[in-house]
Formats: C-alpha cells, sequence, structure tokens
C-alpha cells in the first residue's frame, strides 16, 4: 500500500502563496495510478482540489482553483507538489494528498497539513 505524508502547510496572508509537497513511499507502477489533492474545511465536506497522473502527467483541476494552483509531479522523487497562488481566506482548510489506483479508486491518505489564509 502506498504511504502519503504532506507538508508545507502554514499560516498565509491573503494573496500569498504556499507550496504543499506529497511524499508518497512504496509505490510501484501497478499500485499507483495518480496522486489527488483534496481539502477539508471546518463544517464543510472533504472536496477535490486537483489530480495528476504519474505517467504523462495529465492533470485535472476544481473550478475553484484553476489558474491559481498547479499540480505538478517528480517522479524521481515519488512526490507530488501543489502551488497555490493567489489564496483567498476560502481557502483555508486542512489539505490532503491521495493515491488514486488503476481502478480509479482513492484508497490512501496522508494525515492532512492545514492551510490557514488570513485577510
Amino acid at each position: 500500500q502506498v504511504q502519503l505524508v504532506e507538508s508545507g502547510g502554514g499560516l498565509v496572508q491573503g494573496g500569498g502563496s504556499l507550496r504543499l509537497s506529497c511524499a508518497a513511499s512504496g509505490r510501484t507502477t501497478f499500485s499507483s495510478f495518480a496522486v489527488g489533492w483534496f481539502r477539508q474545511a471546518p463544517g464543510k465536506e472533504r472536496e477535490f482540489v486537483a489530480v495528476i497522473v504519474w505517467s504523462g502527467g495529465t492533470t485535472n483541476y476544481a473550478d475553484s482553483v484553476k489558474g491559481r494552483f498547479t499540480i505538478s509531479r517528480d517522479n524521481y522523487k515519488n512526490t507530488v507538489y501543489l502551488q497555490m497562488n493567489s489564496l483567498d481566506p476560502e481557502d483555508t482548510a486542512v489539505y490532503f494528498c491521495t493515491n488514486q489506483n488503476f481502478g480509479r479508486k482513492y484508497d490512501s491518505w496522508g494525515q492532512g497539513t492545514q492551510v490557514t489564509v488570513s485577510a
């Protein structure tokens, strides 16, 4: 099973930037198709943010972050990044990365990293 560890969260002022990292250990060619980022704000359901496929780098984004967030990956380091620019207080949440298997199911999750954007 793929183990995921997020890092890079913190407190930032509105309009600022942060880069999150997701280190994936135990990944094999057959165990991980893609890595996604989700977030969960207090009192809200977890929501999709972005996803990237390991092979080829195809990406997909939620409408709410398009043009502001960029997901990328380093296959050699088994790490996925989420560059977040023009942050808004509405982006405040715990951010989780998750492994997507070849059945397109998200089957393992990191512990999350807190992102807080002040007005």
